[in-house]
């Protein structure tokens, strides 16, 4: 590694540590921790949003997809309007409303605390597998760049982060997220045009040889075809994985929460989510141009050939001009970072506002600052135990939506069902919830388990999960008969 290289890499990296670490109070309040006393501008919580939905496994696995394959992973992108929209009207003056910081308190109002501890630790396990799944991307660079142990990188880059989500809180971890959420944006458009224009031809030609490969396609068109990733698959997919991800999950709740006034928490949403819709396409357009760069140059690959996560990666450290290179590694672990900060500090909340304080309400603000630091430290560690399991994986972005959507257990449907309909008991919820569950678990795991094969692609498990919960509680709502108050 060039000394420049590493001179811009660390300059970055311990400047976000610092900076994150600066928001340290020594007797700052549990509330100042977890939502920054609601006083951000709506700007910065935006590119924090846009900043934590991006992370390395866009960075590096979008990229990655799309030199293997096409842009059929593209089509997620395209239904993230729809959510930001639906949650910018609805979801967020709603949780602005509420008392708690936590998005799953309504739940317990409606339902009972079962119905609360169900869907934090959905999310709980949701927010460990993706710590795992993006520190395990972070190191990919850094491996190919300074041959280091892959799993060395991963243990030292936790702690680096771990760090900093301890000290400065919500707050810390929100500004952090701005800077690093430019920093990604510029790193990005300055390898793609050096990828287009540094190929004979320039980007006409890349554009061709893409072309003519097939690699602009979108997926199959066929509306009957639910056992493979086709164009409907995957905007389905994307449609309740994102109206989740706006509309109960802790990591969007909570930068609701943060913002300084409903307009600006507002403005948080739709700028966050439109903002990434561009960005992919540049993610998507870098491995595209990485696949017409390498069929130009087929020998400055490695021997056999590389496994698309590390394509990406490979060509920062091999093709990039001395300082680009170091630059390019610091967005890669802007993208990272800001994404596993952004999760160690809201399960801490969920710990502690959905765990904590139920069970003991009379514990003053030191012992919740030392259960907020101590969970942080907790869901660090066990992201490292997921990243080190991830090592020989195919594919980090096919291995982390089918995480997702087996751990987020259909936790949307269950929000619905209180949202939307005031009639739905605890017991209908219950019910739907179990028979959710059990339809998630087929899809996910019908091979392992030994059932019949479904013939359903496994990222379809998250919206029947969600539909059977919904329409099942609301149906046992009707059926049941219900006792006079």
């Amino acid at each position: 590694m060039h000394t420049i290289d590493l001179i811009v890499f660390l300059l970055f990296t311990g400047g976000i540590v610092l900076l994150g670490a600066s928001f340290w109070r020594k007797k700052a309040s549990a509330e100042d921790f977890t939502s920054a006393s609601r006083s951000l501008p709506g700007w910065v919580v935006g590119m924090s949003i846009f900043s934590t939905y991006v992370s390395s496994i866009s960075y590096l696995g979008y990229p990655g997809k799309a030199y293997d394959s096409n842009w059929n992973s593209f089509v997620f992108s395209l239904s993230i309007p729809l959510a930001s929209w639906i949650a910018a009207r609805y979801f967020v003056p709603f949780y602005r409303r509420q008392q708690s910081v936590s998005a799953y308190a309504f739940l317990e109002q409606r339902f009972g605390r079962w119905a609360r501890w169900y869907a934090s630790g959905c999310y709980l396990l949701t927010q460990i597998a993706r710590i795992g799944s993006i520190m395990f991307l972070l190191a990919l660079p850094m491996n190919v760049l300074l041959g280091w142990d892959i799993r060395m990188i991963i243990i030292l880059t936790s702690i680096a982060i771990m760090v900093y989500s301890m000290m400065g809180g919500v707050r810390g971890v929100i500004w952090a997220d701005a800077i690093q959420g430019i920093v990604m944006i510029g790193g990005a458009l300055v390898c793609l045009g050096i990828l287009l224009f540094t190929l004979p031809g320039g980007a006409e030609e890349s554009w061709r040889i893409a072309w003519d490969s097939g690699k602009f396609s979108l997926g199959s068109f066929d509306l009957l075809n639910v056992g493979e990733s086709t164009f409907w698959v995957c905007l389905v997919y994307g449609v309740f994985i994102n109206l989740q991800n706006y509309g109960i999950d802790q990591n969007y709740v909570q930068r609701y929460h943060a913002a300084k006034s409903d307009r600006a928490a507002r403005f948080s949403a739709l700028f966050g989510g439109y903002l990434f819709i561009p960005v992919s396409a540049v993610f998507f357009l870098i491995g595209t141009a990485l696949y017409s760069y390498y069929a130009t140059f087929p020998g400055m690959l490695p021997a056999g050939g590389t496994k698309g996560d590390y394509v990406f990666p490979f060509f920062i450290v091999h093709q990039l001009p001395v300082g680009i290179t170091g630059l390019l590694i610091a967005s890669i672990f802007a993208a990272g970072m800001s994404t596993v900060s952004t999760s160690i500090n809201s399960a801490a909340t969920v710990i502690l506002s959905d765990y904590f304080r139920p069970l003991c309400p009379k514990a003053g603000p030191g012992r919740q600052m030392l259960v907020l630091r101590l969970s942080s430290f907790v869901i660090g560690v066990l992201g490292i135990v997921v990243s080190l399991a991830l090592v020989n994986v195919e594919s980090i972005l096919d291995a982390w939506w089918k995480l997702s959507s087996i751990f987020s257990g259909g936790m949307l449907g269950l929000f619905l069902l209180g949202y939307m309909s005031q009639k739905v008991r605890n017991v209908d919820a219950a019910i739907g919830v179990v028979c959710g569950v059990i339809v998630i678990g087929w899809i996910s795991a019908d091979t392992w388990l030994g059932l019949p094969e479904t013939g359903i692609h496994e990222y379809l498990a998250i919206v029947l999960g969600t539909l059977t919960i919904f329409l099942v509680g609301f149906l046992m709502a009707r059926l049941l008969p219900h006792r006079s108050s």
